[in-house]
């Protein structure tokens, strides 16, 4: 009997899931990583740490599924995009791992949108220019750190750098490096014109060849099987971006779909056969199906904020749920589950990690009365992340039809109330895909594909993903949460000259 190894490591939390054939999660295994915040702005982690909580997880998973590590036919790591992982001549880290959603190189950001770098740039790379994305991390470096840079031998994505570790050998593949503002995007290969206009073009050679997502990219070593538990020589596929993992994951190889993802970052896509060129979207990238292009909406304002609010404000519901023995989210999810929208106005912009909207703008909460209850704070929470998701599906709307439904994965798909909510808000039927990690199921059919397993994304999809359930919508919340939203769209525009007021002071 064949098995597949998933890796994901995502922002906070890197996770391992053992799969059979049929797409059957047999075991999972997670550990949560040190957020590193030396600085405002700064988001880091600690890269030993991090390949640390890889060993752990594949060592666990191992033994929680009962898989001799001699059936495991495959391996394929997906992670975070964006960000930044630095690493010298012999793979060791020269700094702390950067996450996506590091905001250091702001101030450069806004330079190259006023000097219209980003309009020329865009021609080429088809996507919008943020601080978190490679170009912009290597800029800040050269200016405030070039020693860093001096010792640099690779430039890598997250899953990149685990996957160097799990083999020796430095690959990165197309749909990671295509949402990192580094390569053109219709040739498919890095360009000295390109990297010239961020001021780069020295660091070319720093960056790693490019391979498909499903092409074999290495194989686990003799150090790495010892440390793990995996057999020396399985095969390590190239793996890709998260968000293209959770989208073949949940079966996006159909143009009728659309797909969110909400976790840290609210991300909304969808594929076609040709780029969406705009500089209204933010980005298309090259999907790891040939032949098609992912088309992205996304920012840092999804389920990441209700992880903030739960470390601030609900410790009593934490000493509940620890007392209980269940997580604090059930808590939460009860907690919403007996609220309803039209109980209370309370809006929530969800800007705490970034905005979809004006540069300067903050989180808020805005509508508190005395009579308010912490229910309807949570809830308030809950809609304005729905809220921001809706923000980025309207404005994919613009380049497509109506979709048939939305496949939800991420961290919200995992609550009922907060499915039912997206349902509600967007009036379309939300469809969820079984299994607890996506992102580690999308990397298994790589793994699938490039050990043989499988001759194509089609037939692992086919295979391996399968529905759990459909949520339709409430049709009579239709008019509350169409005023809210309104409402919530207004209360940015008008904020947007105080933000920049605030930010010249």
């Amino acid at each position: 009997m064949k098995y597949l190894l998933g890796i994901d490591n995502g922002g906070t939390v890197t996770k391992a899931a053992i799969y059979d054939l049929e797409g059957r999660e047999l075991a999972v295994s997670g550990i949560k990583t040190k957020l590193l915040m030396p600085f405002p702005g700064f988001t880091e982690r600690d890269t030993e740490e991090l390949w640390k909580a890889n060993i752990e997880v594949i060592k666990d998973v191992i033994a929680k599924s009962g898989v001799g590590a001699h059936n495991i036919a495959g391996v394929a790591v997906t992670g975070h995009g964006n960000g930044m992982y630095l690493v010298d001549e012999s793979g060791k880290s020269v700094y702390n791992g950067i996450i996506s959603t590091d905001t250091r190189a702001a101030d450069i950001v806004s330079k190259w949108y006023n000097d219209k770098t980003s309009e020329r740039v865009r021609k080429k790379t088809l996507q919008a220019i943020y601080p978190g994305q490679p170009p912009a991390l290597l800029a800040w470096f050269k200016q405030n750190n070039p020693g860093i840079l001096e010792k640099t031998k690779w430039i890598l994505l997250c899953k990149d750098f685990i996957r160097a570790c799990l083999t020796g050998e430095v690959y990165t593949d197309y749909t990671d490096i295509s949402v990192a503002n580094l390569i053109d995007t219709a040739s498919g290969v890095y360009d000295i014109e390109l990297l010239k206009e961020f001021g780069l073009e020295e660091i070319i050679n720093k960056l790693p060849p490019i391979k498909k997502s499903s092409d074999t990219c290495g194989y686990i070593t003799k150090e790495v099987a010892a440390l793990t538990g995996l057999l020396e020589g399985t095969p390590v596929a190239g793996g890709m971006c998260d968000m293209h993992a959770c989208a073949i994951a949940t079966g996006i190889i159909y143009e009728d779909l659309l797909c969110i993802i909400a976790g840290t970052w609210s991300i909304n896509q969808y594929i076609s056969r040709s780029p969406v060129i705009s500089d209204d979207l933010f980005l298309s990238s090259i999907y790891c199906v040939d032949g098609y292009w992912l088309n992205i909406e996304a920012s840092a304002t999804s389920a990441g904020n209700l992880e903030w609010f739960v470390d601030q404000f609900l410790g009593e519901e934490k000493l509940i749920s620890n007392q209980q023995g269940i997580s604090v989210y059930e808590v939460c999810n009860k907690i919403i589950a007996e609220t309803q929208p039209e109980e209370s106005d309370i809006l929530f912009l969800p800007f705490l990690l970034g905005t979809n909207e004006d540069p300067n703008s903050k989180a808020c909460f805005i509508g508190m009365n005395g009579w308010h209850t912490k229910a309807h704070v949570l809830r308030s929470v809950y809609e304005g992340v729905v809220f921001s998701h809706l923000y980025h599906i309207n404005r994919l709307l613009k380049y497509r039809k109506h979709p048939r439904s939305i496949r939800l994965s991420g961290g919200a798909s995992r609550s009922g109330a907060w499915v039912k909510m997206f349902a509600d808000i967007t009036g379309i039927d939300i469809e969820i895909v079984k299994g607890t990690e996506i992102g580690s199921l999308g990397s298994a059919i790589c793994a699938g594909i490039a050990c043989g397993s499988f001759e194509s994304y089609e037939k692992a999809v086919k295979s391996m993903v399968r529905l759990d359930y459909i949520q339709k919508p409430d049709l009579s919340k239709k008019e509350i949460y169409a005023r809210r939203f309104n409402l919530y769209k207004k209360s940015i525009e008008m904020l947007a000259p105080f933000w920049r007021i605030a930010k010249q002071n």
